[in-house]
């Protein structure tokens, strides 16, 4: 196991700049407080020795084991922490979008709490995002984590999710991600989104890589992960996979399948209404009249349904500007 051979201090770190950081170092905790104290100071070491502006964005949320006093505490002796202390317990997903919420960086980092993402390689991160890539996700080749509970359903999930969104990264579930500004504050996060962003950005339009990360074996505390998520993995799988494909034509979908269930529920009906006329039958009981019923019924909901989805996606888009497009860059000749 790596340690981490960085001092800690106590003392103001100076930042004169007083423009916009460079970058923002987002770090969801949740009950991490003996981590803390190692993983700022080695964040602060690292980007003072790339010689770049920073700001720390720590996002409390609902730790109970003392991390919101120590975060209120050095976001008083420190210029480069920002303390956001959540009300109560609300997800990974919800902390990292507070974080982005509040940063004000040109490119934004996050790591987990628990040291074991390395702040080492977030200059690498970086220097690859100015090759042009609007995020860079971390892969964790070497991982330090339990083989049942954590890396096989991990490994399950980080395919399903390759196979379903067609962004080929390895490592999902890799919180060391940087991203351009530009492009999280394009992004809505809700549920458990936070290990989809490269799909979600990838929806957006943007250019995605990876790069093989250090992982070290967890020092303090224990895993808040587990079997647990793997459901909620797979719903939220499925929400991405409509917003990939339907986001903007929801009526593609719902209508797609209430004209298909109609017309099934129709042809059914000719067929019981030609056997009623012609041969005499008797189709009061028979189950293929339920069904006939059952399809149109279903299949007019499923229509109406996709023109509400529509409606509403009108509205989403329209009440808050939001375009249907996202321009990279325009190029043109200057004409005097």
């Amino acid at each position: 196991m790596t340690n981490y051979q960085l001092p800690i201090t106590n003392h103001p770190l100076p930042i004169t700049n007083k423009q916009l950081p460079d970058v923002s170092v987002v770090v969801p905790i949740k009950d991490e407080v003996e981590s803390l104290p190692l993983l700022l100071e080695a964040i602060s070491s690292i980007l003072v020795a790339s010689e770049v502006s920073y700001e720390i964005i720590c996002v409390d949320d609902g730790s109970t084991d003392g991390s919101p006093e120590f975060l209120k505490e050095q976001a008083q002796l420190r210029t480069d922490l920002k303390a956001v202390i959540l009300r109560r317990n609300y997800g990974q997903t919800a902390a990292m979008s507070a974080g982005f919420n509040y940063a004000t960086g040109k490119a934004i980092v996050t790591l987990d709490a628990d040291l074991q993402n390395d702040p080492a390689d977030i200059p690498m991160l970086l220097a690859k995002l100015d090759e042009g890539y609007d995020l860079v996700s971390g892969w964790r080749q070497n991982r330090q984590d339990g083989a049942v509970n954590r890396l096989l359903p991990s490994k399950i999930a980080n395919w399903l999710i390759r196979r379903t969104t067609s962004v080929y990264i390895h490592d999902y579930g890799c919180s060391l991600k940087a991203y351009r500004a530009e492009l999280v504050a394009d992004m809505n996060l809700y549920g458990e989104l936070h290990r989809f962003l490269p799909a979600l950005a990838y929806i957006e339009g943007a250019r995605i890589t990876e790069l093989p990360v250090r992982h070290h074996a967890r020092r303090f505390g224990k895993s808040k992960y587990g079997i647990s998520r793997t459901f909620r993995v797979l719903m939220d799988l499925l929400t991405i996979l409509f917003m990939k494909k339907f986001l903007t034509r929801p009526m593609h979908v719902f209508g797609l399948l209430g004209l298909l269930s109609m017309v099934s529920g129709g042809g059914i009906g000719i067929y019981l209404t030609f056997v009623k006329l012609f041969f005499h039958t008797d189709i009061g009981n028979r189950p293929l009249l339920i069904l006939a019923v059952l399809l149109l019924v279903t299949g007019v909901q499923l229509f109406c349904f996709g023109l509400l989805a529509e409606l509403l996606m009108r509205t989403y888009h329209e009440s808050q500007g939001r375009p249907i497009y996202r321009v990279r860059e325009v190029v043109a000749k200057n004409v005097k």
